[in-house]
């Protein structure tokens, strides 16, 4: 029952049935923001943000959520940095995915996070959110941002792919 892990989005695309939804994930130390796509993979929406545990509660909540959300794939925030170095905390997501994997047949595809969490900060300071209300949020916006920029790319490779968008 080991899920796939892919790293095509198109490939990882071809193994979602029609209508499913997809989980955005943006691990932290502390916390798992999660977000979620429509049915059509287009919009991606925050949705919660799981206090960290242990690593068998963390799970069973997340696989939980996915299963009341119809969810058939998990987008996985790598936090690469800034050089594009591999530092602890991707070390860090591809542990908590290794053991994931097991536990789950849904396919997982990892996506670069960087600045995520600082596009999502600055945009909540922006918004004049207050300090209390930014650190309740970052999480699960940050996991929208992850997925929604999963969502974007795949259909820019869905279009270059299809030979009817060289007409658009």
């Amino acid at each position: 029952m080991t899920a796939p892990l892919l790293d095509d989005p198109l490939a990882f695309h071809a193994l979602l049935p029609p209508g499913g939804r997809l989980f955005g994930l943006d691990l932290g130390t502390k916390t798992i923001g999660l977000a979620v796509s429509d049915g059509g993979l287009r919009i991606a929406s925050p949705l919660e943000t799981i206090a960290r545990v242990k690593f068998t509660k963390d799970v069973q909540k997340l696989l939980a959520l996915a299963a009341a959300r119809e969810v058939t794939g998990l987008v996985v925030g790598l936090p690469i940095n800034m050089d594009g170095s591999e530092g602890p905390r991707a070390q860090s997501a591809r542990a908590f995915v290794r053991m994931l994997r097991p536990l789950t047949p849904l396919p997982m595809i990892f996506w670069d996070e960087r600045l995520s969490t600082a596009a999502v900060t600055r945009t909540l300071l922006e918004a004049d959110t207050s300090r209390r209300r930014r650190g309740e949020v970052v999480d699960k916006m940050a996991a929208s941002f992850i997925l929604q920029g999963f969502l974007d790319r795949l259909h820019l490779a869905e279009r270059a792919e299809d030979p009817r968008s060289r007409l658009y």
